[in-house]
């Protein structure tokens, strides 16, 4: 004879409440647990040597490389950062970092740019060599890396315009282009895509006026699809290469490739 089953009598109020913090505390200390699992795994880990980077854990590293392989990929001359109106560009620009720029022997009428090809061709321009190329002018939002942007005008010479009119096309077909100030003190490396992205420009006024000197006077690099730890104040040399040249930040552990 089969047992006839009873309904079960429905949940209180009480009862259910119980249940989905039961439920919840059980997800939170399981999520928890995995997640200081694997903080605990990656403090473990081994560091890279330091070199060209340094400071960070492998996997972190190998995971930094990876989306840095996925940007490179994402960048085109198809994409484009926003820009905005000349009005909403700030008058005030902020300024961040001098390194690189405490040269007390440093003349302005002295500074030239030094360019050495991947075949070992140099160029020593002056701003007035560049002044002469096609002029552009770009308003974006600039980011820092700790936190704070701000919408600012620039004007100079687009990369790929000095490229090609320098004929340094071939040179440009390098990984690498390597920027340093004129004392050597402050240096980035730049992946070949962002260096001839259309909006990449080396850089003589801001608002219209010439560079101050604590903007990087007389040149300076504005690279919009990075932060501005790539956009090198005060250039002093340019090189070529497939493999990564030195970076100051990524030194100390910062993501080489350094995009937005």
């Amino acid at each position: 004879m089969k047992k006839i089953k009873r309904p079960r009598a429905p949940l209180t109020i009480e009862q259910k409440i119980a249940r989905r913090n039961l439920i919840s505390f059980g997800t939170f200390f399981v999520l928890g647990g995995a997640a200081f699992g694997g903080w605990k795994w990656l403090l473990n880990s081994p560091k890279e040597e330091a070199g060209i980077t340094g400071g960070a854990h492998k996997p972190l590293r190998r995971a930094l490389n990876k989306t840095e392989l996925f940007f490179r990929q994402l960048f085109s001359d198809n994409h484009l950062v926003r820009t905005y109106p000349k009005s909403r560009a700030a008058q005030r620009v902020r300024e961040n970092s001098h390194i690189g720029m405490r040269d007390p022997g440093f003349k302005p009428e002295d500074w030239r740019l030094l360019v050495t090809g991947a075949d070992g061709r140099q160029l020593r321009l002056t701003i007035d060599d560049i002044k002469a190329l096609p002029r552009t002018e770009i308003v974006y939002d600039f980011k820092c890396v700790e936190g704070w942007d701000q919408i600012q005008h620039w004007a100079g010479v687009r990369m790929v315009d000095f490229i090609r009119h320098f004929q340094l096309e071939e040179s440009a077909k390098k990984k690498y282009m390597g920027l340093e100030t004129p004392d050597g003190k402050y240096y980035v490396g730049v992946d070949r895509e962002s260096a001839l992205h259309p909006q990449t420009i080396l850089a003589y006024e801001m608002n219209d006026r010439p560079l101050s000197d604590g903007h990087g006077a007389p040149l300076r690099l504005i690279i919009p699809v990075k932060y501005g730890i790539k956009n090198l104040k005060r250039i002093g040399t340019m090189t070529f290469s497939d493999e990564r040249p030195r970076d100051y930040w990524a030194e100390q552990g910062y993501d080489y490739y350094s995009g937005l």
